[in-house]
């Protein structure tokens, strides 16, 4: 009799199971719209922030007046003293060289010159990938290295590839766009990058950057704002020598010769088309490469250059 009662519990536990789980598949089966109507909803979430995202690259186009303002903040050697705020200014055009949908590409030129004779400087390239498998990083020492971005890290982001004026690779990084407070900015992990002409040419006590980029749509263009750290690495650990706040403005303007710069491009795409892809076969076909001349690279870019006339 005490078996028997053993196999009746036994029975009745089955039971039960057996009709919650008719329940459970009779209340997902019941659910299946409402799944259907998230995963739609969500489906079309992701397309209007898409076109956002599309929007706010495509808003860095144009004629502007541009300043660049760097400051040195805090210093982390002993006896290292800040140096001077570095203010500069200049007239560019941004153009839409390439745009495929997941991918943008923006070529900045700059005009330059007296008033009594301007002309037109091929300045930096900035590439934007929706979603990408991969990103080009400067790992220091002019060198750079393809990093594969995880799948979760990717959803929903755009990496941006920055390219200096000979198209030779500056730094790249991921990040998300977003559109809250009635601000477009994009914004990266911190990433290394060279240093910057302006202190290439003139110092030699630090040899990296860890940089925090935003770029931000403003009413009348944008800006790039940095949060930067710069890195002595000569020591088994990197150093930061000190940080840098800067801030490039990009302000809509037409009172300058525009024309130079669009003549100057459409004379010489072709060239930079080529040049591009020469670039592009190094980046696909080796997992890093390297720059042999150090510190600011005339021979390469001023030979580049020079064959563009």
């Amino acid at each position: 009799m005490q078996r028997l009662s053993h196999v009746n519990r036994i029975g009745s536990v089955i039971a039960a199971a057996l009709y919650l789980t008719a329940c459970q598949a009779v209340e997902n089966t019941q659910t299946t719209p409402e799944i259907a109507a998230a995963e739609a909803a969500a489906i079309a979430q992701s397309e209007v922030q898409f076109e956002a995202d599309r929007t706010a690259i495509l808003a860095m186009e144009g004629n502007f007046k541009v300043s660049f303002d760097f400051i040195e903040t805090v210093s982390f050697v002993d006896d290292y003293e800040p140096k001077d705020p570095y203010e500069s200014g200049a007239h560019e055009v941004v153009r839409v060289i390439e745009d495929r949908g997941d991918f943008i590409s923006l070529q900045h030129i700059l005009v330059v010159g007296g008033p009594d004779q301007k002309f037109p400087v091929k300045h930096w390239r900035q590439d934007w990938q929706y979603e990408p498998e991969e990103v080009l990083v400067f790992i220091g020492g002019n060198a750079w290295e393809i990093k594969d971005v995880p799948e979760a890290e990717r959803a929903g982001k755009w990496s941006q590839t920055v390219y200096q004026v000979d198209d030779s690779p500056r730094y790249g990084a991921v990040g998300g766009w977003s559109h809250t407070n009635g601000v477009s900015e994009w914004v990266p992990p911190a990433e290394w990058r060279p240093l910057p002409r302006r202190d290439m040419t003139k110092r030699d006590d630090y040899h990296a950057i860890l940089a925090v980029n935003r770029h931000a749509i403003t009413p009348d263009g944008w800006v790039h704002e940095q949060d930067n750290s710069k890195l002595v690495l000569s020591g088994d650990t990197p150093q930061t020598l000190v940080r840098e706040i800067g801030y490039n403005t990009y302000q809509r303007s037409d009172d300058f010769q525009v024309d130079i710069a669009d003549t100057y491009w459409n004379g010489t795409v072709d060239y930079w088309t080529a040049v591009r892809e020469e670039w592009t076969r190094m980046e696909k076909e080796l997992p890093a490469f390297a720059l042999t001349l150090q510190g600011e690279p005339e021979q390469l870019y001023f030979g580049l250059l020079g064959l563009a006339e």
